[in-house]
């Protein structure tokens, strides 16, 4: 791991901060333009979730070297209501609020690694890695 980052969200201008530091990461390392958008994409997707649904949490950005490869890897934890069904919640077409229902499935497809957690009363942590 080279660095880290982590952002405070509760608010939608955190959101857009989440944005502004995945991209400027995603940059640093020198990703693709498409890795960038896929990779920006999916986390202002899991932040805006985490700000509806659980009411706020925290990112946290880490720029990661194993050998000559780099990646960038964004983890979201909350204290919220959690998801009580993981399988549900990741299918296509399934929303809670009024969206297409593509969260977090398409998080899921826009990165190389895609990794949830969540317990009903306790919260979620999902962590998400685009590699270069």
């Amino acid at each position: 791991m080279v660095a880290t980052e982590t952002i405070s969200v509760a608010a939608a201008s955190d959101v857009v901060a989440v944005r502004h530091a995945v991209r400027r990461r995603a940059i640093e390392i020198r990703l693709s333009l498409v890795d960038q958008t896929k990779i920006v994409t999916a986390a202002s997707e899991l932040a805006r979730n985490m700000l509806v649904y659980a009411g706020g949490g925290k990112v946290t950005l880490e720029v990661l070297q194993e050998g000559i490869r780099q990646g960038l890897r964004a983890l979201f934890v909350d204290v919220g209501p959690g998801i009580p069904d993981l399988d549900l919640a990741l299918r296509d077409g399934f929303t809670t609020g009024n969206g297409m229902g593509l969260g977090l499935g398409g998080a899921r497809r826009l990165v190389n690694e895609f990794d949830i957690e969540s317990t009903p009363g306790v919260g979620t942590r999902v962590a998400i890695t685009r590699w270069k």
